[in-house]
C-alpha cells in the first residue's frame, strides 16, 4: 500500500510539472531558451577578441549579458520579459542606453528580433545608437548577434558570432 501512495505521489507531481511547463507563456518559454546562454562566450567584435558572459539574476526575471572586448569598454544588456514580449536594455559604451522589444513572441524556437522603442541618455539624434538586435541561436554552443545602428544620419549592421566556452551555474 505504501509503495503504491508513493508512486501515485510521484507520478503526480511529474503530471503537475508537467501542467505547469505547458501553462507557460510563450515569451516566458523564449525568455527561457534565451536564459540557456548562462556562461561564457568567445568570438570577436570589430577586429578583437571579446568575451559575452550570461548571467540569471534578480530571482532568474532578468538576464544579463556582460560584453567585455579585449580592448576598450565593457557593455551590458539586460533581458527581461514583459507580457508577450521580451525586453532588451543596451547599456552602450557610447553612454546611452537605447530599450528595445520583440513583437509579441509567436515561436519561442525562432531567433529573438528586437526593434528599438526608445533610447535614454542621447545628447543629438545623429549620436551612434543601436536601434535593434536579432539573437540567433544556432544551436546550444553557438550564437549570432545582428545589432543595427544609426550614427549620423546613417544606418548600418553589425554581425557577430560567438561560441560557448563554460556553461553556466545551474
Amino acid at each position: 500500500m505504501k509503495r503504491t501512495l508513493w508512486l501515485i505521489a510521484v507520478a503526480s507531481i511529474i503530471a503537475a510539472s508537467a501542467a505547469f511547463a505547458a501553462n507557460k507563456s510563450k515569451s516566458e518559454a523564449a525568455f527561457d531558451r534565451l536564459a540557456s546562454l548562462k556562461g561564457e562566450w568567445t568570438g570577436e567584435a570589430f577586429g578583437m577578441k571579446t568575451t559575452l558572459i550570461y548571467t540569471l539574476t534578480a530571482n532568474g526575471s532578468a538576464l544579463m549579458e556582460q560584453c567585455r572586448p579585449e580592448k576598450g569598454h565593457e557593455m551590458i544588456t539586460m533581458f527581461t520579459i514583459d507580457g508577450e514580449h521580451l525586453i532588451a536594455t543596451h547599456y552602450c559604451s557610447a553612454k546611452n542606453q537605447p530599450q528595445m522589444a520583440t513583437p509579441v513572441i509567436t515561436d519561442a524556437q525562432k531567433p529573438l528580433v528586437f526593434s528599438l522603442i526608445r533610447v535614454t541618455g542621447l545628447k543629438s539624434a545623429d549620436d551612434f545608437h543601436n536601434t535593434g538586435l536579432t539573437v540567433i541561436q544556432e544551436d546550444n554552443d553557438h550564437l549570432t548577434q545582428e545589432w543595427s545602428y544609426q550614427s549620423g544620419g546613417k544606418t548600418g549592421k553589425n554581425i557577430f558570432h560567438f561560441t560557448r566556452v563554460r556553461p553556466g551555474a545551474s
